[in-house]
Formats: C-alpha cells, sequence, structure tokens
C-alpha cells in the first residue's frame, strides 16, 4: 500500500511539474503570436539606438543582425552576425579581431536586437521556460514566467536569468526583470512603454530601473517598482523604426 501510494505520488508531481511547463509553453506562444508572430521570421527591421543604427533580416530560418556605429575617434564601423558568426567591417575590408573581441561585438549587437524583438527569440531551442505563478502591478494581473538558458546554444550570457510578467487577458509583456553575471552582475527591472505596431510587429521602449542589493530576487523586483524603491537608471528608446516584409 504504501509503495502504491508513493507511486502514485510521483506520477502527480511529475505531471504537475510536465503541467507547467506546457503552460509556460502556452503563455510564452500566445505572447509571440500577439507580438508578431509569423511576421518575425521573414522581415527586416530597421531602427536607431542611441548612437547606433541597426537592421535585422529573417528568413528561411537564417538571420543577419547589423549595427553601423563610429568610435571614438568618429571612424564608422559595420558590425554583422549571421548564422555563421561575427565580422567586422570597415568601409568594403574585414576588420581582423581576436575571438574574443568577436564575441564581445557580437554578444552587444545580439543583445539589442534580442530586447527589440522581445518576446521573438523565447522560444529558441536554448531557453528554458517556468511558470512561477500569477502577481499583480498596479491591480493588473500577470504571469510571471522565468526564463533561463543552456550553455550550448545559451552565448556568453547563457547564466543570466530573466523574469517576465504577460499580461493574462491580453499577453503584452509589459514588464520584464533579469540578473546579469557581467562586469561585477547587477539586477534590471524594465517597464515597456510607448507601444506601436508596424507591419504587424509590436514595438516598445522601456523605462529601465536598478537596485543595487543584488540579493533581491527577480520575483521581489515589481513589488519594489511598485513601491519606488528603484532607481530610475535609463530609458531605452529605439527610434525609426521601419519594417520590411520579405518574400
Amino acid at each position: 500500500m504504501k509503495k502504491y501510494f508513493l507511486g502514485a505520488l510521483i506520477i502527480a508531481v511529475t505531471f504537475a511539474c510536465n503541467s507547467d511547463k506546457e503552460n509556460a509553453q502556452q503563455i510564452i506562444d500566445k505572447a509571440i503570436e500577439k507580438a508578431g508572430g509569423d511576421n518575425y521570421k521573414n522581415a527586416e527591421i530597421s531602427f536607431d539606438f542611441r548612437k547606433g543604427s541597426y537592421k535585422s533580416e529573417r528568413e528561411g530560418g537564417k538571420f543577419h543582425l547589423e549595427r553601423v556605429l563610429a568610435d571614438s575617434t568618429g571612424t564608422q564601423y559595420r558590425d554583422v552576425v549571421t548564422n555563421e558568426g561575427f565580422t567586422r567591417y570597415y568601409k568594403d575590408t574585414v576588420v581582423q579581431l581576436s575571438d574574443s573581441m568577436k564575441n564581445v561585438y557580437a554578444n552587444s549587437v545580439n543583445s539589442v536586437h534580442y530586447f527589440v524583438q522581445l518576446p521573438f527569440g523565447l522560444n529558441d531551442d536554448a531557453v528554458n521556460k517556468e511558470l512561477i505563478g500569477k502577481d499583480t502591478i498596479h491591480d493588473k494581473e500577470y504571469y510571471e514566467v522565468k526564463v533561463t538558458f543552456n550553455v550550448e546554444g545559451g552565448g556568453a550570457d547563457h547564466e543570466d536569468v530573466y523574469m517576465y510578467w504577460i499580461d493574462t487577458q491580453n499577453y503584452n509583456v509589459d514588464y520584464l526583470a533579469y540578473s546579469f553575471e557581467v562586469n561585477d552582475g547587477g539586477l534590471r527591472f524594465r517597464k515597456a512603454y510607448n507601444p506601436r505596431t508596424i507591419e504587424g510587429i509590436r514595438f516598445v521602449d522601456y523605462e529601465n530601473y536598478k537596485t543595487d542589493d543584488l540579493d533581491t530576487p527577480l520575483t521581489q523586483l515589481d513589488d519594489l517598482y511598485e513601491a519606488r524603491q528603484l532607481e530610475l537608471l535609463s530609458k531605452i528608446e529605439n527610434k525609426n523604426i521601419e519594417v520590411k516584409r520579405l518574400e
């Protein structure tokens, strides 16, 4: 009888865990669909962010991420990330770089494109999703979905952990938070604002907040935000966004 009860308990726990994973997947699927769905997969997206001009192309499973940026001397470079790797150009000439610097520049380019196109990308093979539960921010109910990354395919920042607050009614991603390890680590909380839809794809800007208490769990950052105990670090504004659909 005890053995039977233990077996039933294990099955129940396993089913519950699988159910959570399925629910998290369904929520992310709906969030991606609401934000643009298949429109992301065959599109050229260009925009300006701070001092750089960015462009991405996705077509048939292939991607091309680009940034044009001038260094401190005014010299302009074009950085390109594709399925094959990273290349820096000065005019039409390939700039020779060490592998370590290639990784630094590639991560910088990829990070900007990643945030601009959220939640697209959350179904990549290296992404792990977990439904933490539900919470409210300013009396609105949200799913809390935790995202981690596998070492393989997760990039140089695979140790970063993300939390997404997804509206339970319309599946918009209104808030996100993340912990990062580079540059001695840190925590960030972002509030989406200025939503606009261009050629079927939803874009937002962000208020970018921080806390100096690095022991704060990600799940508590929304409470600190509501209590106005986070410091506004910057605003993430993407300008001159254009979308061109590729056939």
